[in-house]
């Protein structure tokens, strides 16, 4: 009878928190169902003012290729990084798009990284060769990448895609599927400028 009445306890309060959570996307598309395996974003852009951004970022984790991968690599650049996995509709979507603006700065102080949040290696190299994507992917089945992002502007949806600047730092964040090159590519030519 105990049992019972902590299991109803504990769904009531559960209950009582989704409850006031009723003007929060994320939570209502839990509650939706749709079955789709992911939350998404609704591709809003959060700009963090240069003040406020905090410290540099460290990863470190090993991609697609076997290849070791870390902040380091990247340090004095801009850094845009996306958050992905194949199975997700939006992610497929949007993969032309951010190949498109990481072809425009090769060479020009910019770089793209994909972190896949969910696949292998074998998966995430074939949705790398079916949607032309060349820039690589790490592969974070274990969390340290999401981990290591996770501060106050976190990847809270997949896809994510942010923008670090020339310091390491989360200067911005795509909430969801980049709908518009143009977008991504005025965060990236802002932090290049700063």
């Amino acid at each position: 009878m105990r049992r019972r009445l902590a299991v109803a306890a504990t769904l009531a309060a559960a209950a009582l928190v989704l409850t006031g959570c009723s003007n929060d996307p994320l939570a209502e598309q839990y509650r939706e169902g749709s079955g789709k395996n992911f939350i998404s974003g609704d591709g809003a852009v959060t700009e963090i003012a240069e003040a406020d951004r905090g410290e540099p970022i460290e990863f470190k984790g090993v991609d697609e290729n076997g290849e070791t991968v870390s902040s380091a690599d990247y340090a004095g650049e801009v850094l845009v990084v996306n958050f992905w996995y194949a199975g997700c509709a939006p992610c497929r979507a949007e993969a032309p798009l951010l190949e498109e603006v990481n072809a425009e700065y090769a060479g020009q102080g910019a770089s793209f990284l994909g972190v896949n949040v969910r696949d292998q290696a074998s998966t995430a190299q074939s949705f790398a060769k079916t949607f032309g994507v060349t820039y690589p992917s790490v592969v974070d089945t274990d969390g340290a990448l999401q981990l290591a992002f996770s501060g106050t502007i976190a990847p809270n949806a997949v896809p994510t895609t942010l923008v670090v600047d020339t310091e390491g730092r989360v200067a911005a964040r795509i909430l969801g599927r980049v709908t518009e090159a143009s977008i991504l590519d005025a965060l990236v030519k802002s932090n290049l400028a700063g």
